[in-house]
């Protein structure tokens, strides 16, 4: 039985499963709006949602940590400075999934990952 055993495993190995949600995520925080399968998706908020978390903290070891996950000084300061602060009054839920039909080669279902509180900018 698979009680208290979380996560989804993708069909993918536990190092390929971890660098997959790794760089989802950080193509989230770039373009805070990506394409996904349903399952990716679902999967993506509970990565997503844990480093939103640790922006919101603010000191440097969120900073470092979020550097080790990240890798890119350039999406640790969008995070702590454009993307957390956004989400400072919100306990939780920074991402939202919604199902947008299916992939015309393999009728795979793909979903739009996106924030709760996205920066439109206004032209």
């Amino acid at each position: 039985m698979r009680h208290l055993r979380d996560g989804r495993k993708l069909n993918r190995t536990a190092a390929h499963r971890k660098a997959l949600m790794r760089n989802l995520v950080k193509a989230l925080l770039l373009h805070e709006q990506i394409r996904t399968t349903d399952a990716k998706a679902k999967e993506l908020r509970r990565w997503a949602d844990r480093i939103v978390t640790l922006g919101k903290q603010n000191t440097p070891h969120a900073r470092r940590l979020a550097f080790a996950y990240l890798g890119s000084e350039e999406l640790v300061r969008r995070l702590f400075e454009d993307v957390a602060p956004r989400f400072q009054s919100r306990a939780g839920g920074y991402t939202r999934v919604l199902k947008i039909g299916t992939r015309r080669g393999d009728a795979a279902p793909i979903s739009l990952v996106d924030f709760t509180e996205r920066n439109i900018p206004t032209a």
